[in-house]
């Protein structure tokens, strides 16, 4: 009688091998029906999904198994934490739409080569406070966080703050790379008469700093050009706005207290190391109060005065002039209101004049 010979897949030839070992007596099935011994207490079960319906509601899985493994001590893997909620019928609270076909740009090599800087309006506080802008910026070799805060709203101001905390601890980039704001670069049509006779456009006072710290303005042609920072908005809008919310933060300041802890956090988690050791920061200027602050040319008057926004500015006789008037001098406004004079790099004295 002739034999037939059967192929078998590697699943089948599996279950032959361990029915074989049970029939031989070799294998015992005590422990079918049974929950695995590796199976979380109940318990532990539990109280896992009590902080994610309560504490940590709209936590990320991500997000929520590193709260759970560092905040309160309940070791589970993000695997194991996904099936727990699913079966618990609690969804993901970031919706991932399909990844669009694009073409990354690389990275660049050394940290200060390029930092990235944008402002993102959003319900930070979701309802339980005003409306706030965070501006921020990025290194893009690294991907960390160098600066960033809220504020009421997208300003020069804003990015004056930013740009004099990333010169403190930092120094000077290479470049930067943002959008069309006009905050960064002048979308008006509107020419002055001496803009007229040079041939060009006078910077905006961003612009101007940077002029003079000969960092170089890159301009992002549409949105998906700043991919990069873009990201970081929709990472800081789940996670951020999960730790502000746990926070109970309701106001500005409290708000800037979690973000000035959730950098470091951050740039611990996803700062990567960038391609070449050696960093691209240039030593910055020890005085950063006339390049943070905003600059006006005005010209003194006969009598050695100088109005601006309303008020006058008396210079008296100097070491070397007797008097400036006629002469065209730059009045600096720095970021805490102070105003100051300056003809050329000589800082000038001068008293504030009573109006009338």
């Amino acid at each position: 009688m002739r034999q037939e010979t059967f192929a078998l897949s590697q699943k089948e030839l599996q279950r032959v091998t361990v029915i074989s070992a049970c029939l031989k007596g070799e294998l015992a099935c005590a422990s079918r029906g049974r929950p695995s011994h590796r199976r979380m207490p109940d318990a532990k079960r539990k109280n896992i999904l009590r902080l994610a319906r309560t504490t940590y509601a709209g936590f990320n899985d991500h997000h929520l198994a590193e709260k759970l493994n560092e905040v309160e001590g309940l070791t589970v893997s993000r695997e194991c934490l996904r099936r727990l909620l699913r079966a618990a019928g609690l969804g993901s609270p970031r919706k991932r739409r399909p990844p669009a076909h694009r073409q990354r740009r690389p990275r660049v090599a050394r940290e200060g080569e390029l930092v990235q800087l944008d402002g993102s309006p959003h319900d930070w506080l979701e309802g339980r406070g005003p409306q706030l802008t965070a501006l921020g910026m990025q290194d893009d070799a690294s991907g960390k966080i160098l600066a960033a805060q809220f504020f009421p709203a997208e300003t020069a101001e804003g990015y004056f703050h930013l740009l004099q905390s990333v010169l403190r601890r930092f120094g000077i980039p290479v470049a930067f790379y943002g959008d069309r704001s006009g905050i960064f670069v002048r979308n008006d049509d509107h020419w002055t008469q001496e803009e007229e006779l040079a041939g060009q456009r006078q910077p905006t006072q961003f612009g101007r700093a940077l002029a003079d710290l000969s960092i170089t303005f890159m301009v992002a042609q549409s949105p998906q050009a700043k991919g990069r920072v873009e990201r970081l908005w929709g990472v800081l809008q789940d996670r951020l706005r999960s730790e502000l919310r746990l926070a109970a933060a309701c106001d500005l300041p409290s708000a800037n207290r979690v973000l000035h802890h959730f950098i470091a956090d951050y740039n611990r988690r996803f700062a990567r190391v960038p391609r070449e050791a050696a960093k691209a920061w240039r030593l910055a200027p020890a005085d950063l109060t006339r390049v943070c602050a905003f600059r006006h040319d005005r010209v003194v008057s006969n009598d050695n005065v100088v109005q601006w926004q309303g008020q006058r500015f008396q210079i008296p006789p100097q070491h070397r002039r007797f008097s400036f008037a006629g002469a065209t001098v730059q009045l600096y406004q720095a970021l805490d209101g102070r105003v100051s004079l300056f003809y050329g790099d000589t800082r000038l004295q001068h008293t504030s004049l009573q109006r009338g």
